[in-house]
């Protein structure tokens, strides 16, 4: 315990604590009336979680990155798994039973890929057939890219790819090399619309005309925007929500659970959570910027990347500014995966800052 406890990051662990807790209230409140009992089985993910952050920070970056390969290509075998023999939910094939636990293998392959990522250009210099290795990291992205999307489950797929382009900036990549990547990707749009579901036209549909379909595609969107303006300044009070408490505004437990937080507690409460993710983030920043060790840099990046990209998506889907894409709040929202996921994230965040750090 005392090795766990020098150099600590404690001003990262309160943050989280404080995320954490701040989802246990607003899962009770969006779940209280529901038989599902949302709050207690988050009560029992977030100790899960902490156990797992603990756990990771004592064994260190460098054990997870001496496996990251292994650790990788079992979530590729997990994601293949779930594609043949996953449980369905809204539509959606992202779950695996083994046994009694349930659990989302996309949310520890990106923690899988950003590990793998890390060691193999960690272990590549620039100069060093720099073609090569960008093609190879970049495929070592597509893949599980590839293999969510076809759960179907963009909204987490789409999250590779800014994880992707921050890894390969920080290495070093050669702006020739993301210029040129990015016309790819600008060509390629107009075509990959015709490779979408016909769910995704919708949202992105609805998302430039909410009123194209208000009592269809485009009602989550409109509930959702109701449901937080309503709040005002200081918001209706815990508990006191209209529009969120009567089921308007559906999956308010995970993906728009925001919209609790902006109806009761007001643009303050929104502004208390951004507050701490600023607060989660910056720690974070400051853990890339005191430290030498260019792997641990590239899997601190990594996983910041990750974690900002999704609390963007879900703000501006919440508050209209983004399509709908069932991404849900780190931390915050309703599920397992998703906090254990977070929590080793974080804990190997931690050790990277008590083997590195030089304030």
């Amino acid at each position: 315990m005392q090795h766990l406890l020098k150099n600590f990051h404690w001003s990262l662990f309160y943050t989280m604590l404080g995320l954490a807790g701040l989802g246990l209230l607003f899962i009770h409140s969006a779940s209280h009336y529901e038989t599902g009992q949302f709050a207690l089985k988050q009560l029992f993910w977030v100790g899960v979680g902490l156990t797992f952050f603990i756990g990771a920070a004592l064994l260190g970056y460098r054990t997870f990155l001496g496996v990251s390969n292994l650790f990788y290509v079992l979530t590729i075998g997990f994601l293949i798994w779930v594609l043949m023999f996953g449980e369905t939910n809204l539509g959606a094939q992202r779950w695996l039973r083994l046994g009694p636990l349930v659990f989302q293998p996309s949310e520890f392959a990106k923690l899988a890929t950003v590990l793998a990522l890390a060691n193999f250009l960690g272990s590549h210099y620039q100069w060093e057939k720099e073609g090569r290795t960008v093609l190879l990291a970049l495929g070592m992205a597509l893949l599980p890219f590839i293999l969510i999307v076809k759960q179907p489950d963009l909204g987490t797929a789409l999250l590779f790819l800014p994880m992707a382009v921050m890894m390969l900036f920080l290495w070093g990549i050669r702006y020739r090399y993301i210029i040129g990547s990015l016309v790819m990707v600008a060509v390629a749009t107009p075509f990959m619309w015709q490779f979408l579901k016909e769910y995704q036209k919708k949202r992105i549909l609805v998302f430039l005309d909410p009123q194209l379909d208000p009592l269809g595609a485009g009602y989550t969107a409109l509930q959702s925007r109701i449901a937080i303006g309503s709040g005002g300044l200081f918001g209706k009070g815990y508990l006191q929500g209209t529009q969120s408490q009567l089921d308007f505004v559906p999956e308010h437990h995970t993906d728009f659970i925001l919209c609790v937080i902006g109806e009761e507690w007001g643009f303050a409460g929104v502004l208390l959570l951004l507050v701490l993710y600023g607060m989660l983030f910056k720690a974070c920043f400051r853990v890339i910027d005191h430290t030498t060790d260019m792997k641990a840099k590239l899997l601190v990046a990594g996983l910041l990347s990750l974690m900002f990209t999704q609390v963007f998506i879900n703000v501006g889907m919440s508050f209209g500014l983004m399509p709908i894409t069932g991404l849900t709040l780190p931390l915050i929202s309703y599920g397992g995966s998703s906090f254990m996921a977070t929590s080793i994230a974080l804990g190997l965040i931690v050790s990277v800052y008590k083997e590195r750090s030089i304030f």
